[in-house]
């Protein structure tokens, strides 16, 4: 299983590590952590060196309830630091976390390798097009809502059913665009309270018969420190848990903070000949 990156086959068959770069001031665990370049670089030179194969950059805050901010704002963070990264690191493959299609192309057009949208289109109709246009791998994700409502008593049949059929949906109109390259994500806390983000954890495996890579983002949510009666910042030793046993049922690519502690998780993994 494999996907092309800037004309580089991404071999899926080892699972690979996507390290995350938020340039928010607000996200759940790391909000303003990273809003001057030197902490940018120094993150993503170390996420590389602990052997991340993707970092996903984002300027817009996805968490619950999070503040709006317009799409020129969010150019602003994010269009300076890709073009840095693209020129620092000639290799980098940046995957870019926005739900906006004009977010999307600017940053493709300036050495992105693929786009991470948590709507899968829903939010910008023009999100499937311009992908398709641009011819790269498109990360679609599962929410119920928006970041704004999402966690306002979400309520499913079946969550793993539905999403499931969300897919199946999604799938077929990437296709009427020309996108070739699509990795799915079930959407772990986006309109999902913590027995509906279980039951997907628990029934993973089930997503292997789309046939497609499967990214999996746990890391230190509130999956896990609210089951621990804990918060996010002590939530790693759970979050390798979630990234283990999802490696076990079928996952590809972890999306985490922490590269090397999911690094370990792959590289003993694999010694299991899953």
């Amino acid at each position: 299983m494999t996907i092309n990156c800037k004309g580089k086959l991404i071999d899926l068959t080892t699972p690979k590590v996507m390290g995350i770069l938020n340039l928010t001031p607000d996200s759940f665990y790391d909000g303003g952590k990273y809003t001057n370049e030197n902490d940018v670089f120094q993150q993503v030179a170390k996420m590389l060196n602990e052997g991340a194969t993707f970092i996903d950059v984002g300027a817009y805050s996805s968490r619950p309830g999070a503040k709006h901010i317009s799409e020129k704002e969010e150019l602003a963070r994010i269009i300076p630091i890709v073009k840095q990264l693209t020129t620092r690191y000639p290799n980098i493959l940046i995957s870019i976390d926005t739900f906006r299609s004009k977010v999307a192309k600017a940053c493709i057009e300036i050495g992105a390798a693929l786009i991470n949208d948590i709507s899968a289109g829903e939010m910008d109709s023009e999100m499937m097009p311009t992908v398709g246009k641009l011819n790269v791998p498109y990360i679609m994700m599962h929410m119920k809502g928006t970041p704004k409502d999402m966690q306002k008593s979400p309520t499913y049949n079946n969550v793993t059913q539905e999403v499931l059929y969300y897919f199946s949906e999604k799938l077929a109109i990437a296709r009427s665009y020309g996108i070739n390259d699509i990795i799915i994500d079930p959407g772990f806390g986006f309109g999902k309270n913590n027995a509906h983000n279980f039951q997907l954890l628990n029934e993973l495996e089930l997503f292997k018969n789309i046939d497609l890579p499967i990214l999996v983002g746990v890391s230190r949510k509130s999956m896990i420190y609210k089951t621990l009666n804990s918060e996010a910042k002590n939530a790693l030793n759970g979050t390798t848990t979630l990234n283990t046993i999802s490696l076990y049922k079928g996952a590809h690519i972890l999306r985490v903070h922490d590269v090397k502690e999911a690094i370990e998780c792959v590289n003993l993994t694999q010694k299991l000949n899953l």
